[in-house]
């Protein structure tokens, strides 16, 4: 997710770079070769451990970590469109999407439904257990959303595109709305707790990736509704691409301001390296695609310095998290099982983070 957002958005950035094209299109094929990887990785583990397989999903600590699946493939499905092209060929690169983006909008609508049903009638969830992790299953169907109308145009004309349209628009109001449902459980938390264990500070930045990804989305369908959807609703998306998109992007940069603050503290506290640090990359890069596409919608130079300000921090906290990461398989002390039981609260446990946020 985060390898291939550091491609998707640098295409998206409303200003010229040069070489930045070529960069992008050799980060996204690193994504798809790591999506490769894992995949291939987790079949196996469902083969031979599958007793273990069950029991993440009984676990509340690593159950929402299955909406990562869903993100992973439509992440590095959106890329081949957007940038993968280039390299493989407009048709080959459709191909992929296409079924990238089948599959991972139905693991993700599925992870939607089973993960709160889990966490709901299974898992025993204490209050201070809450984190910012619970809405990994409810936002993958917000990326589904913001990357499906690039389909739109490959569609016969017709009910068919209409219908991809409004299916993402419908995706959009599910995940904004479990989204909502989630977001004063995490601040109430926070506030009424206290701060998350150092390990898991790093994944405050998850509540920038429902922010960012609908402010993507709501931008998508602004361009294009036109031609797919009647007058005067292809006009009516126009408008809420920007009525809905630029407060939304403003209590991005205020969640970002107070997140930050937050990995600060911790860092200064003692807060090392743990996989959590992946969640610095995909939901900002939510955040620049969002910029982008307000930069698009009105023209100003302001939304373009917010954009590439944005990817900046991105590709520093990418370069960070895949250096340690790299450091940590070398070494082999990112695949050494815990010493001992993980500490309260159980979300604790930096290793619980799924491999497909890379």
């Amino acid at each position: 997710m985060g390898t291939a957002a550091v491609g998707t958005a640098g295409a998206a950035l409303p200003v010229h770079i040069p070489g930045l094209r070529t960069a992008c299109t050799a980060v996204w094929a690193l994504s798809l070769a790591l999506l490769a990887v894992l995949l291939t990785a987790r079949v196996l583990h469902w083969r031979h451990h599958r007793d273990q397989a069950r029991a993440h999903l009984l676990d509340a600590a690593a159950a929402p970590f299955h909406g990562c699946l869903s993100m992973a493939l439509l992440a590095v499905g959106g890329g081949a469109l957007s940038v993968g092209r280039h390299w493989t060929g407009t048709s080959a690169a459709l191909a992929l999407n296409t079924v990238l983006f089948t599959a991972g909008t139905v693991v993700g609508l599925v992870a939607a439904v089973a993960v709160p049903y889990l966490m709901a009638v299974h898992h025993r969830i204490e209050p201070r257990q809450t984190t910012p992790v619970w809405l990994l299953p409810v936002v993958a169907p917000m990326v589904s959303a913001a990357l499906g109308p690039a389909l739109v145009r490959h569609l016969p004309a017709g009910q068919a595109r209409e219908t991809l349209l409004l299916a993402c628009v419908a995706m959009f109001g599910l995940s904004l709305l479990a989204t909502l449902a989630l977001l004063p459980l995490i601040l109430g938390r926070l506030i009424v707790a206290g701060p998350l264990p150092l390990a898991l500070t790093p994944t405050l930045f998850l509540v920038l990736g429902p922010l960012g990804q609908s402010t993507t989305a709501v931008g998508a369908f602004a361009d294009t509704a036109p031609g797919v959807v009647p007058a005067p609703y292809d006009t009516g998306f126009a408008v809420f691409a920007l009525l809905y998109g630029v407060p939304v992007m403003g209590f991005a940069l205020l969640w970002f301001a107070f997140a930050a603050a937050q990995v600060v503290r911790a860092a200064r506290r003692g807060m090392g390296f743990a996989m959590t640090w992946w969640s610095f990359t995909f939901p900002v890069g939510t955040c620049v695609t969002g910029a982008s596409a307000l930069a698009r919608h009105t023209d100003l130079v302001a939304y373009d310095i917010l954009a590439v300000a944005l990817y900046a921090v991105l590709v520093t906290a990418w370069a960070a998290a895949a250096v340690h990461t790299a450091r940590g398989l070398v070494s082999g002390s990112l695949l050494a099982a815990p010493a001992s039981a993980p500490a309260e609260p159980r979300p604790a446990t930096a290793r619980t983070t799924s491999g497909a946020a890379r």
